[in-house]
């Protein structure tokens, strides 16, 4: 199931609440991430998805930012 496109296609209030709670943001990014470079294998997916790992929360801070200004996950 390609979760990253769902996420995109989700309404911004969506996207930004899931990525405000701290242990359903770190879920929310792994499962888009993974979803993201299964579909589409790249250096930039595949870097977004280790950093998405290892970062856990601080990148999903991130991207909560990056969503308000983007509309999508950073590296994704």
């Amino acid at each position: 199931m390609a979760f990253d496109k769902k996420f995109n296609e989700c309404s911004r209030l969506v996207q930004i609440l899931l990525l405000l709670i701290p242990i359903v943001n770190w879920v929310t990014e792994i499962l888009v991430r993974v979803s993201a470079f299964i579909r589409k294998p790249s250096l930039k997916t595949t870097l977004g998805l280790i950093f998405g790992v290892i970062l856990g929360v601080g990148l999903g801070w991130l991207d909560l930012i990056w969503v308000l200004l983007f509309n999508h996950l950073c590296l994704a």
